[in-house]
């Protein structure tokens, strides 16, 4: 399943997320602006809140313990959600691989877990079902 698939059908807050690496954050006294330098999108996060999960996604092992570290209360939890939908719809947030025991998703063979192979452009090269 492709993020985009991911985020047509709800994004999972138990999985980890992180912004993609194309994209850039200028906080603003709005909130942020996001801009996709792949995709040449720009996005406008007009809730600091929103822009504390955002930066919280790099080390929080899910989206949902990003929630928790910005401090976005339960009842608040599927408007927050939805923007992350709305990220990742636009490529602004990707899933990222979990990672098990501080262990790197790729070993030193260059292939993940699932045995698939990954140039150096992070290109999945292989038969893996997910």
């Amino acid at each position: 399943m492709t993020t985009l698939d991911t985020a047509a059908v709800g994004l999972d807050l138990d999985r980890a997320w992180d912004l993609h690496p194309q994209v850039s954050v200028r906080p603003e006294p709005f909130g942020a602006l996001l801009y996709h330098f792949g995709t040449r999108k720009l996005s406008f996060l007009k809730d600091r809140r929103l822009l504390t999960v955002v930066r919280s996604l790099a080390d929080a092992p899910t989206a949902r313990a990003a929630f928790s570290a910005a401090g976005v209360v339960d009842a608040d939890v599927p408007r927050y959600q939805r923007a992350l939908e709305t990220l990742a719809r636009s490529s602004m947030i990707v899933e990222r691989p979990a990672v098990d025991d501080d262990r790197s998703p790729h070993d030193s063979t260059g292939e993940d877990s699932t045995g698939a192979a990954h140039d150096s452009t992070g290109t999945t090269h292989g038969d893996t079902a997910h």
